[in-house]
């Protein structure tokens, strides 16, 4: 419950202030009119709160605002305005934090949107034109460009392609496909161009069903209930009891407005969403986004974390993990000629090998003469020397004296193998996979010392690769090759447990992150479409940071029902003093914003 537009939160308070302002110099200056500039002040609150709470009783909420409204109303009707205009201050101020924090939640999918392709070349009697996508029918020949990414379905009709499928499957290697494989939209053409025959439209295809995904889980997912609003019923009747009590009693009116006035539930319109933005700021400056309060307290009682494995529990980029050299060959040496050749390819493969040399701060010559066949290999000149680097099957067509495959025995699973010649023969191999990140094991034991109870690994590369990093890390289940909407099934069998947390990176992570209880995305790694659809987004490349944000997240919680508890504690006492008397409406006013003024410096704890 409470007003919702951001704008008018400003405006009421705004209206409020200025009321107790303007009639409190007023009454300073000895002028009559003062009560006006008091009632209007609370008046103009009161007018948007009443809008709010029916609104909300025809949804069947009761929330602690119908206090507010009592105290205010009651105010105006007994003529205790500066007590009603500073009750409405209370509320407009609280309403105000509260929707600063929630704003933070209203992200527009433009990144996810933004990555749909717009328009296509299409061969159109021999020649190509750019059309709009929505325009491509099935049988239309289409030209993906290196770099562009799949806008359509199809059926590939070049010979090979290469594409960068993370986006979609969670692969962190490209996949290489043959002629009449098939091919998906969203994923990126990391090779050649290629030629691709439309099989569905642009609506109808696999990017687009993507966000079709992501907007049902999030239309599906339940609003969070205020903290504020599970104490509603049972504070709202204490409340009335005692008021009704006091006036039944003593037939003093004026003290039923004390009671109302003191109970005004301040202590949860301002502490909890301090606490929660205090928690908030706290976590970014760890490198942790949370965009909503709703998202901090869920993220606090979850007790089962969903992990993709691709740039999460991995690095999701390939990297060298060991090179095997023919006779007394240098590695190092073997690695600064091909990494020279590969300045010459925009493979993904031929950029980690450029990247590795880079960081081995070995000097890179220019090459010449590179002749470069998509997806096999690329061979040329550096230095006056013939070299050849691609596939094991592509190195073996060219050298007679050894080959490659002989070098292979006992890889890791899931690793990509890269083979090198130098003046026709054999250089070596070099290896490459998706490394598992060091932090990884201590984030897993941080996330159960935290107070979750069950990890589970939920990926879209293969199975036998999501198997050996469930291995490494001793983390059961461990589900493999899952689409999209396979994922979303597993965040609905774990969250019929207990609160589900999930965690992923890429576009093919979104649907999940969307409909998991809490969506965690590596922003700064990942793609933009997770990080929209994520209620909180690790900002830096730091999985630890994960567990960080669980402790952090549980500390602020607690901070934040202590402060209610505090306060409402503390309210019931000035209540029944109000009954007996002893607090008239404005001195009770006053002792609420003491009260107050408690309970947000302890909500403030929160930032350290």
């Amino acid at each position: 419950m409470g007003i919702q537009m951001p704008s008018a939160r400003t405006f009421l308070l705004a209206i409020a202030a200025g009321g107790l302002a303007v009639g409190t110099l007023a009454w300073i200056a000895g002028e009559a009119w003062s009560g006006w500039a008091w009632s209007a002040g609370t008046a103009i609150v009161l007018t948007g709160l009443i809008v709010e709470i029916v609104t909300s009783l025809r949804r069947g909420e009761v929330g602690l605002d119908i206090v507010a409204a009592l105290s205010m109303s009651a105010a105006l009707a007994f003529g205790e305005l500066l007590a009603g205009n500073i009750v409405a201050l209370m509320y407009a101020g609280g309403q105000f934090l509260e929707g600063y924090a929630a704003g933070r939640a209203r992200r527009e999918m433009s990144a996810l949107l933004g990555r749909v392709a717009r328009e296509a070349s299409r061969y159109v009697d021999g020649r190509l034109e750019i059309v709009p996508i929505d325009t491509i029918l099935p049988g239309d020949r289409i030209l993906v460009r290196q770099g562009e990414v799949v806008p359509v379905d199809g059926t590939l009709l070049s010979d090979t392609a290469i594409l960068d499928r993370s986006a979609l499957t969670g692969e962190s290697l490209p996949a290489r496909l043959q002629e009449g494989d098939e091919v998906l939209s969203g994923a990126t053409n990391a090779g050649a161009p290629f030629d691709l025959h439309a099989v569905r439209p642009a609506a109808e295809s696999t990017y687009a069903n993507i966000v079709r995904l992501v907007r049902q889980a999030q239309e599906r997912k339940a609003p969070i209930v205020r903290i504020a609003d599970r104490y509603a019923i049972w504070f709202l009747l204490l409340t009335v009891l005692i008021a009704g009590a006091a006036w039944w009693a003593t037939g003093d009116r004026i003290r039923a407005l004390a009671v109302l006035v003191v109970a005004t539930p301040c202590p949860l319109i301002l502490a909890l969403p301090v606490a929660i933005i205090a928690g908030m700021s706290r976590m970014a400056r760890e490198g942790v986004l949370i965009k909503d309060g709703g998202a901090l307290e869920t993220l606090a009682k979850v007790k089962t974390a969903i992990l993709d494995k691709t740039g999460t529990l991995t690095f999701g980029e390939a990297r060298i993990i060991t090179m095997r050299t023919v006779e007394s060959r240098d590695a190092n040496e073997m690695l600064r000629l091909a990494a020279s050749l590969d300045q010459a390819s925009g493979h993904v493969i031929a950029q980690a090998l450029v990247k590795e040399a880079h960081h081995r701060h070995l000097p890179l010559s220019p090459p010449s003469g590179v002749r470069e066949i998509g997806g096999t290999g690329i061979h040329g000149r550096v230095e006056g020397r013939d070299i050849a680097v691609g596939g094991s099957r592509f190195i073996r067509e060219l050298v007679r004296d050894r080959d490659p495959y002989a070098l292979r025995a006992d890889l890791p699973e899931g690793s990509v193998v890269v083979a090198v010649a130098v003046d026709g023969a054999l250089a070596g191999i070099i290896v490459l996979a998706d490394d598992l990140r060091p932090d990884a094991a201590a984030m897993l034991e941080a996330l159960t010392e935290s107070g979750i109870d069950r990890i589970v690994i939920a990926s879209g590369d293969r199975q036998d690769v999501v198997d050996a990093v469930a291995g490494q890390l001793s983390v059961a289940p461990a589900y493999g090759e899952l689409t999209p909407e396979e994922k979303v099934e597993v965040v609905a069998q774990e969250a019929a447990r207990a609160p589900v947390l999930m965690v992923g990176d890429g576009v093919n992570d979104a649907p999940a992150l969307a409909s998991a209880a809490v969506g965690v995305a590596m922003g700064a790694r990942g793609s933009a479409a997770s990080a929209e659809s994520a209620d909180v987004v690790l900002l830096v490349d730091r999985i630890d940071r994960l567990a960080v944000a669980v402790r952090a997240a549980r500390r602020t919680r607690r901070i934040a029902l202590e402060s209610v508890l505090a306060g409402l504690g503390l309210s019931v006492v000035a209540m029944v003093f109000a009954a007996f008397g002893y607090l008239p409406p404005v001195a009770g006013a006053f002792l609420q914003e003491a009260i107050d003024v408690a309970v947000i410096v302890n909500a403030l704890r929160a930032l350290r």
